[in-house]
């Protein structure tokens, strides 16, 4: 398994970890972590899961980071929603017109899910079926899945306990890179002491079901414990793709109110 990358200020403490998996032969997961500001965020953290042939998959998703972090540490905008919105969006035309200049290149896109926290309140990005979750006494997934499958979760064609293993969870429905006018939801969520945060890719949800992630994070005291954990049962389910998981605890100090 690959060194995590662990962060710590006087605030939150952080531990992020990216795995190629058992069945892939390139890693095409980014991530990036920084607990210290980031432009006008005093954090921020990403996770991408690049798609296309090749090696497409991986410059998407380390094109769509890198992009995304310049784009905000340039921008004069107090705003974290704005924020991110933009860097978002250029990356993605970014992305767009990357691909028409190479033939190679054509078809690729990436998730993007992004995460800021500013005293108790997080602001998340999300395109595709990377996902966050708050847990706590229990786990609550805060991202909304655009797949296929999640949409067919919706309209009531099938239920949810049997979304993880259809033979169509892999087709999104949304990711950078592949139309001019992205569509990117964004969530805020009040955050209490005793939250942990964990953004991670499919490769991650598709071999381990939600309240075994819960399960196995609170066994584990130390924060790389978490998330090396959580990569080790992935690969021994399978390991089906690549796996990449943050984990933040951003309180380690008493929060500010909202």
């Amino acid at each position: 398994m690959p060194a995590g990358k662990k962060g710590m200020n006087n605030r939150m403490k952080t531990f992020a970890i990216t795995d190629i998996g058992q069945k892939r032969s390139i890693n095409q997961d980014s991530v990036y972590t920084s607990e210290l500001p980031v432009g006008n965020l005093p954090n921020l953290f990403i996770v991408a899961d690049g798609m296309g042939g090749h090696q497409a998959g991986d410059v998407a998703s380390k094109y769509t980071v890198e992009q995304v972090v310049k784009r905000i540490r340039e921008d004069t905008e107090q705003s974290p929603v704005k924020l991110l919105r933009r860097a978002i969006e250029k990356a993605n035309e970014g992305l767009i017109i990357m691909a028409k200049g190479d033939e190679k290149l054509l078809g690729m896109g990436t998730t993007i899910v992004a995460a800021t926290v500013v005293d108790n309140c997080m602001y998340v990005a999300n395109v595709g079926d990377s996902r966050l979750y708050v847990i706590n006494e229990g786990i609550t997934q805060i991202t909304r899945d655009h797949s296929l499958v999640e949409e067919m979760v919706r309209t009531g064609a099938i239920q949810r306990s049997e979304a993880r293993f259809h033979p169509k969870k892999n087709i999104i429905t949304r990711a950078i890179g592949v139309k001019e006018n992205i569509m990117i939801d964004f969530f805020d969520v009040k955050l209490k002491p005793g939250d942990t945060i964990l953004l991670c890719s499919d490769g991650l949800t598709n071999m381990v079901d939600d309240e075994d992630i819960r399960i196995l994070m609170a066994q584990q005291v130390d924060i790389a414990g978490k998330a090396e954990k959580l990569i080790e049962t992935a690969n021994q389910n399978g390991g089906k793709d690549n796996i990449t998981v943050v984990v933040i605890e951003p309180f380690s100090e008493e929060v500010k109110a909202c």
